[in-house]
């Protein structure tokens, strides 16, 4: 019995995922369990595996091209059974059924949010959004994904109505793109995310009341000027500029950002550190194992991990009704990668030594900027840590990662003239910031926290006391 291949649920935070490179080709071999394509998912690219035996009969996306979780993607058949059934289903936008060998993966697919499932995942006859251009546009701009969904669901009285799903009906509205002067790439000529993709690259200006004359021509209710997207009028000699859609994981940066630095009320607290003794502690780690080459940010780690195990109120998160304590001090360490950031976690890293530390901080760092991080391997830290220092910037404020309640900042260690005993002296100075969430931590709290870092830091001989 043919294999429906549905878009997997590689990550915790993942709602769809662009399909990278197919590792096999239409009429190649198919073990269960072989991998069959790379998937870009918010977060990494990982590799999706095979859940039935067969040939690979069919490919229904190409490379490049993006699908919502649960979406027919790939048929696994026997060379000469007659999967038209199933072709026909994926043209006329059918779920994929529960077929053997799919139910896993469907089932990976699944997430805990209905209401966007039923407006990406399931495109039956409810869920193949008809709206007019008006309502498309009222919908999308009303900043709520499951009010979209609802909203272009709704039957009105035109003749005539656009196909389209929830998520491109808010990507043209926030392009000021006109959806008349579309065809539908997706299933029944339904316009999907790519096709507003598309028009972006293609430089599309924003929609008017009238439709392009080159628009294919539909029985839709006009719209009025006043409630078109306003857009920034053309600037005569202006510099030249270019749009280029934005990639998964800068979409989920986003998506995150609106979600931690509007809703998590933040306060910020800096302090200055001497690093004298942390940096001889490391030169001398470095001579006893030339290999380790540990870095100060390692040290930082320790300490922070160190600290949060003896303030408990810090290494905690905000749970609606709850406040959350952690016993172990997970530590997210923020790593630049090309499309954006990434948190691997250091778990446990107030039971682990230098040596492990940096060790694994490396091959964490390593496997993120090459995208090949496991789900478990960047989300659920207690605590995070942004360093910049070695960019050369001295001092900065980062954005907290919910759920957890707080982020350190920090900045560069360089020397600076600095009073000791009544003397001017020179001495490697660095200033942190913390980043608190103070529905979970309050101002002495977040203090207290800081002193401890920060003797540790100055005085790294405690640790081991």
């Amino acid at each position: 019995m043919a294999t429906q291949v549905v878009m997997p649920k590689l990550s915790p935070t993942m709602e769809e995922g662009q399909l990278s490179r197919w590792l096999k080709k239409e009429g190649d071999k198919v073990s269960m369990g072989e991998p069959l394509a790379e998937i870009d998912t918010d977060k990494a690219t990982m590799e999706m595996q095979a859940l039935g035996n067969g040939v690979l009969r069919k490919i229904l996306i190409k490379e490049g091209e993006s699908a919502p979780l649960g979406q027919l993607i790939a048929i696994i058949g026997e060379p000469d059974e007659d999967i038209s059934a199933m072709l026909k289903q994926a043209g006329a936008g059918q779920p994929a059924t529960q077929s053997e060998g799919a139910a896993q993966e469907a089932k990976a697919a699944s997430d805990d949010k209905p209401q966007q499932q039923a407006a990406t995942t399931q495109p039956s006859a409810p869920a193949q959004a008809t709206a007019s251009t008006e309502q498309v546009k009222q919908a999308a701009t009303s900043g709520n994904g499951a009010g979209t969904a609802t909203a272009t669901n709704q039957a009105t009285n035109q003749s005539e109505r656009l196909i389209v799903s929830p998520l491109a009906a808010r990507m043209a509205a926030e392009a000021g793109i006109d959806l008349r002067s579309l065809s539908g790439s997706g299933p029944g000529g339904r316009i999907v995310k790519r096709d507003i993709e598309a028009a972006m690259s293609a430089g599309q200006q924003p929609a008017t009341s009238q439709a392009p004359a080159q628009a294919p021509q539909r029985h839709l209710r006009a719209v009025e000027p006043s409630s078109q997207p306003s857009q920034p009028a053309a600037v005569e000699g202006a510099s030249p500029y270019r749009d280029e859609p934005t990639s998964v994981m800068r979409q989920t940066i986003a998506r995150r950002l609106v979600t931690s630095i509007g809703p998590v009320p933040h306060f910020f607290l800096t302090t200055e550190i001497e690093m004298d003794s942390t940096a001889e502690l490391r030169r001398s780690i470095n001579e006893l194992d030339p290999e380790l080459k540990a870095s100060i940010n390692d040290l930082i780690i320790k300490v922070a991990a160190i600290s949060l195990i003896q303030h408990p109120q810090v290494n905690a998160s905000f749970q609606d009704k709850a406040v959350r304590y952690y016993e172990r001090a997970d530590i997210g360490v923020a790593v630049a990668i090309e499309d954006g950031l990434i948190t691997p976690v250091v778990r446990s890293a107030d039971r682990k030594s230098i040596r492990e530390i940096s060790r694994e901080v490396k091959e964490l760092a390593e496997r993120a900027r090459s995208r090949k991080l496991m789900p478990d391997e960047y989300t659920g830290a207690t605590f995070s840590i942004s360093n910049l220092g070695m960019l050369g910037i001295d001092e900065f404020t980062a954005v907290i990662n919910p759920p957890e309640a707080a982020i350190l900042a920090v900045g560069a260690m360089t020397p600076k003239p600095v009073v000791r005993e009544g003397e001017v002296v020179v001495r490697q100075m660095m200033r942190v910031t913390m980043s608190c969430d103070h529905r979970v931590i309050d101002g002495a709290t977040g203090a207290r926290f800081l002193q401890t870092f920060k003797k540790l830091l100055e005085n790294p001989l405690l640790m081991i006391v």
